[in-house]
């Protein structure tokens, strides 16, 4: 066929004739749902938008010895109304539906009727003009329809882009409506004056007796995302939040622990106690890629949970939903910082990440904390860390994750611990409520999740953590608080309904191993606190959820004579 000469129309006819031909499959895409003629006519009118080529060279995909190349040829270099993909190509081996038939047609339509116009001398014969018509007919149809839909999409996209947020930044967000309720079976004995501050360890009494229950509680906690690119492949991050909880759990507390056990990460104020259902800044870094293989973000509010600790089944948003199995209780003192994080995909199997932050948390009031934005403390003096993991994902199934990170902890009022302190959980001071100076520590974290089957799978964490401790009082020697903690859990996907997951979590938070007498909340009577966590994600929507937990606390506050605290939450969860 490549002896053959074409023009225009000759072009359309062969282009018809696979139409003639494929008759069995186009009836079936005219027995296409309302849905699927939609996203056709979508597809159409983003034909229209490529790239139009004057030469058929300009088709990367579009050799001399395929059969319709002369076809191609006269349709855009006599006619000009082919347009090509923005990447050069034609692909012209993907399938055609009557509606993209219909909108190629249309195009040259156009274009012969402007040769018609302007009297071009002998562009178009009768026969031409005959089989135009002919086709014109055929089409009338979908060409009717095409030109209406075409117009509804113009007046869509005209309205949208007069009514747009911004041309560079999404703004997505997330609701937390929470309902929590907490119980114990007795007296709960809990360490330390209030659950942000201990006593001396010659108070009378030594512990606080908490003999009633808490009230149930309802709350909210919201972010607002605003993600902002410029070059398509950065990301500026903003994240505000808001929230007005305090968690009944926390009303059983010793003095450190804080939104620890049996508190859902979403029952939370995210800012300064005093701050109720106040806004501030959560997240604000730039994310820009170097290279293939390696992003980098930096920015003075970092978010350490991005970058380290993840687990498939452990993530608040649909899976083990406490702060003691979202994560490791002992990995690291700063949730959010100043500083830079760096992730470098080594392979499809390897992925190694490194991050470098100084204490900049947006639940933690100035100027007491805050301290990278301190010019009295500064980015580099405590409390900061350096943390680097290294992934291993041998299948897509399997995921192995070990996590150093190096701590450098600012005493405050003397003692380390509190919302800075892991790997320590409760206070630390010298052993006879005198003050230390700045501690160390190293944390060693290994985490992994296992798919085993489409609906089953097994996740866990070991972690290890040594605090140094050094007595500012002449005499007292040095020493450290060497704890452990360890999780263990089952996650049933698509339990009852697709996209719904149901976690089981068994964790030991803070087991004390040496340096008990440095404590001065926290050590309990060397009980071991335990923790049972049930959380089922069930979405009703693409955007709304709702999340039913109950969380079992034994030998809470590491007294082993403690009674069993129970903690139910019902979360409704809304997304846009």
């Amino acid at each position: 066929m490549s002896s053959i000469k074409f023009n225009c129309l000759s072009g359309l006819i062969i282009v018809w004739s696979f139409v003639v031909a494929s008759a069995a499959s186009v009836e079936a895409e005219e027995a296409m749902g309302e849905k699927q003629v939609a996203q056709a006519t979508i597809v159409s009118n983003q034909e229209q938008t490529m790239a139009q080529v004057t030469s058929v060279s300009q088709l990367s995909d579009v050799q001399p010895t395929d059969w319709a190349f002369q076809a191609l040829q006269s349709l855009v270099e006599r006619y000009g109304c082919i347009a090509g993909y923005p990447d050069g190509t034609y692909r012209g081996n993907r399938a055609l539906t009557r509606y993209e038939f219909a909108a190629g047609l249309n195009a040259c339509l156009d274009r012969v009727n402007e040769l018609i116009t302007t009297a071009t001398a002998d562009s178009v014969s009768k026969e031409d003009l005959a089989t135009l018509q002919r086709l014109q007919a055929e089409f009338s149809t979908e060409l009717a329809s095409l030109r209406g839909r075409l117009d509804a999409l113009e007046m869509q996209a005209s309205e949208l882009e007069a009514n747009q947020f911004s041309t560079t930044t999404k703004l997505t967000g997330n609701v937390f409506v929470n309902l929590t309720g907490a119980f114990a079976d007795g007296t709960v004995l809990a360490e330390g004056e209030t659950a942000f501050r201990t006593q001396p360890r010659t108070a009378t009494p030594l512990l606080r007796q908490i003999d009633s229950d808490p009230n149930i509680t309802l709350s909210n906690y919201i972010f607002l995302n605003f993600n902002t690119s410029f070059t398509g492949r950065d990301s500026l991050v903003t994240q505000l939040v808001s929230g007005n909880a305090r968690s009944p759990a926390n009303e059983f507390v010793s003095a450190g622990l804080f939104n620890t056990f049996g508190t859902p990460y979403t029952d939370q104020t995210g800012t300064p106690t005093s701050g109720f259902n106040s806004v501030y800044v959560r997240e604000l870094f730039y994310s820009f890629p170097v290279g293939d293989n390696i992003q980098v973000a930096v920015g003075p509010r970092v978010n350490w949970f991005r970058y380290f600790d993840n687990n498939r089944f452990t993530n608040f948003l649909r899976g083990a939903s406490s702060f003691n199995s979202i994560g490791s209780t002992l990995a690291n003192a700063i949730d959010r910082g100043s500083g830079a994080a760096i992730v470098w995909n080594l392979s499809k199997q390897l992925k190694f990440s490194a991050a470098y932050l100084g204490e900049n948390t947006e639940f933690l009031s100035s100027p007491l904390f805050n301290s990278s934005s301190n010019p009295s403390q500064g980015l580099f003096n405590p409390t900061n860390t350096i943390s680097a993991e290294l992934g291993f994902a041998p299948s897509d199934r399997l995921n192995l994750r070990f996590l150093y990170t190096r701590s450098n902890i600012r005493a405050i009022a003397g003692q380390v611990g509190g919302a800075i302190g892991e790997p320590i959980y409760g206070f630390a001071d010298d052993g006879f409520d005198g003050p230390i100076d700045n501690a160390s520590a190293d944390t060693f974290v290994f985490n992994f999740d296992w798919l085993i089957a489409s609906g089953l799978g097994i996740f866990g964490r070991y972690s290890y953590g040594s605090t140094n401790i050094e007595p500012l009082t002449a005499g007292l020697p040095d020493g450290e608080v060497n704890a452990q903690s360890v999780q263990l859990g089952v996650a049933l996907p698509d339990f009852a309904k697709e996209g719904a997951l149901f976690t089981l979590s068994y964790v030991i938070p803070f087991a004390v191993l040496d340096g008990r007498n440095f404590l001065a909340s926290g050590g309990g009577d060397g009980g071991v606190q335990y923790e049972f966590e049930a959380t089922y994600y069930y979405p009703l929507t693409d955007n709304i959820a709702l999340v039913p937990a109950f969380y079992l606390i034994g030998n809470p506050n590491n007294f082993s004579d403690n009674p069993t605290i129970y903690v139910g939450n019902l979360r409704a969860q809304f997304t846009f």
